[in-house]
């Protein structure tokens, strides 16, 4: 059998990391125009011994320490001098460059009461950071928000944590409140409009039987029409002043409508694209952390982290950035959501009992109204409506109208002309016997032959006039 040598034995220095930097020297850091500032912080330390940092790089891949996260209510937070992506240079006075991230936590954990931290502070334009990457992330969120993990899983879409988030699915019930409100705002818009022609119906009622109480000649019928009238008028009166009086709550509908529930929608919509770009910034950085991996389970180094891991930090610094927007915007949503609540249970329900109780208060004043002015049954005179008194004129004017009907039936029927003649001549003469008695009674005796001489030349002439009349018809026959 041959023996081969072995290869580790003679190419062991092949993949050491020492081994290129001994050839090649240190590579110099790649901060990608950003730019760095030192300091020194003191954190006095928790209960549990610790200051709420997380941190990153160190030997043997990365050069430098650097802060990954830190952690909300915690000393270094409440500090707030220490971000996400700044470098540790030295803890308590002791370098920690080159060393590992373990070391480095135990030289923390190892002070009693505080710590003393050396910094580089990372200042990066995070607007900058945004790159076509993370508004592809945003759009899949965007796209992966309605749909079911089912048909994500199918599509192949990974669905990140807070996709389904409940204060976004409470947009879909602010959408439905707001077409309620809509509907309660119309309903009562038209109900005081009805209400509003009802009382000035009152009015115009009440206008009626006030003028009728001032031309009656009774005067207890006269007074009752008056205060008829009177009790109609103060409806109208009373129904404009509780018109009045709820006429706010179309206003607080309105402002309801129009500017509570827009703007709790708009901070909403705000908080979904924020929320969005955080987790966009979570998974850029799990892909990151996921190559990192992958390089160094295959023994390769990899250029960005041996040149401080710039790229990583400024991302990490972005994402802290886009976190802090999203808890700012979560919690203002939560305080609207509940206000918007509080008002959909206390404020709509104040307001429709202020408008039920308005209503019942001014029925009941009707009633009392209404009750006190009754005075009925009365007696009133009505002689006058049924006492006709007809002129000559008059007179003569049904003659015409019945010589008109008798001629048109004289037409169809001819044999009741000479009915028609004789119950004219019996008028005539009736008329004539009335009109001697008139003048016998009336005039002086030396003027009665002048009289009678006239109303002989009057006869004359009617009978001439009538026996016009009756020939008509047989022209009209003609005519036809």
């Amino acid at each position: 059998m041959t023996h081969f040598p072995d290869f580790n034995q003679h190419f062991s220095g092949m993949y050491d990391p020492s081994l290129y930097s001994d050839m090649l020297g240190p590579l110099q850091e790649d901060r990608l125009g950003m730019t760095v500032t030192s300091g020194q912080v003191k954190i006095t330390k928790d209960q549990s011994n610790l200051i709420g940092i997380s941190i990153g790089g160190g030997a043997p891949h990365c050069p430098c320490l650097y802060i990954i996260q830190i952690f909300d209510n915690t000393p270094a937070a409440l500090e707030g001098t220490l971000e996400p992506g700044d470098e540790l240079t030295a803890i308590n006075g002791v370098s920690v460059k080159g060393s590992t991230r373990t070391e480095a936590a135990q030289a923390i954990q190892q002070s009693k009461d505080h710590v003393i931290i050396n910094y580089n502070k990372l200042h990066a334009d995070t607007n900058k950071a945004k790159s076509l990457d993370i508004v592809l992330k945003k759009l899949k969120h965007r796209l992966t928000e309605n749909i079911s993990p089912s048909t994500a899983d199918a599509f192949g879409l990974s669905r990140a944590i807070l996709c389904n988030d409940t204060l976004v699915k409470r947009l879909e019930e602010l959408e439905r409140n707001e077409l309620m409100y809509s509907e309660i705002r119309e309903r009562t818009r038209n109900t005081f409009k009805a209400f509003y022609e009802l009382n000035h119906i009152y009015k115009e009622f009440g206008d009626v039987f006030t003028e009728i109480g001032c031309r009656e000649k009774q005067p207890e019928a006269g007074e009752a029409f008056r205060r008829f009238g009177e009790t109609h008028r103060l409806f109208e009166k009373y129904g404009l002043e509780m018109l009045n009086s709820i006429r706010t709550m179309l206003g607080n509908l309105d402002t309801f409508i129009s500017k509570a529930i827009p703007d709790t929608k708009l901070t909403i919509k705000k908080y979904e694209d924020v929320k969005f770009e955080y987790l966009s910034y979570c998974l850029k950085v799990k892909e990151m952390d996921d190559e990192e991996k992958d390089y160094y389970s295959m023994h390769e180094p990899l250029f960005r982290v041996e040149t401080g891991n710039y790229e990583y930090r400024l991302v990490l610094r972005c994402r802290q950035a886009a976190r802090r927007k999203f808890s700012q915007l979560r919690t203002d949503v939560t305080q609207k959501i509940e206000l918007l609540d509080q008002k959909h249970v206390q404020h709509l329900s104040s307001q429709l009992q202020t408008m039920v109780s308005a209503l019942a208060q001014y029925n009941s004043v009707c009633i009392k109204l209404f009750s006190n002015c009754i005075r009925f049954p009365l007696d009133m005179d009505l002689s006058q409506c049924f006492d006709f008194n007809y002129t000559d004129e008059q007179d003569l004017t049904e003659e015409n109208d019945e010589l008109s009907s008798l001629n048109q039936t004289s037409t169809s029927n001819n044999n009741n002309n000479n009915d028609n003649n004789n119950t004219i001549t019996s008028r005539k003469n009736k008329r004539q016997a009335d009109s001697k008695d008139l003048m016998e009674e009336t005039e002086p005796e030396p003027e009665k032959d002048n009289n009678d001489e006239i109303i002989k030349l009057d006869d004359d002439e009617g009978e001439k006039e009538e026996a016009n009349k009756i020939e008509q018809p047989s022209s009209l026959l003609l005519d036809d």
